[in-house]
């Protein structure tokens, strides 16, 4: 279960992170309030994963699913061009959030 909550608490970050993004500084309500929400209910869920996942491993985890969507989003809708290496790194990150689940 706790993996489970850590999963979305990460997909939770990218919606966070996008939102942030498009508030223009606080700005805009609707992208302010979902930044707002989705930053609680993402940090409510990664210190419920965390009763049972190590730390490091659980922020790693969150970190790499949140910076990964971020990036894909950003990469899909045009904000951020999509290279190879771009591309690869991203893999790569994917790569070591599945080797933490694995080991962890």
């Amino acid at each position: 279960m706790e993996w489970i909550i850590l999963v979305l608490s990460g997909v939770l970050e990218a919606v966070w992170a996008t939102a942030l993004g498009r508030s223009r500084n606080f700005r805009r309500l609707w992208p302010t309030v979902i930044f707002f929400a989705a930053m609680s209910a993402s940090l409510a869920g990664l210190a419920f994963a965390m009763t049972a996942i190590p730390v490091g491993t659980a922020y790693a985890v969150w970190v790499g699913i949140g910076a990964v969507l971020t990036a894909a989003y950003a990469m899909v809708f045009g904000s951020e061009r999509a290279g190879f290496a771009k591309v690869l790194l991203l893999l790569g990150i994917i790569g070591c959030v599945v080797g933490l689940k694995a080991v962890g």
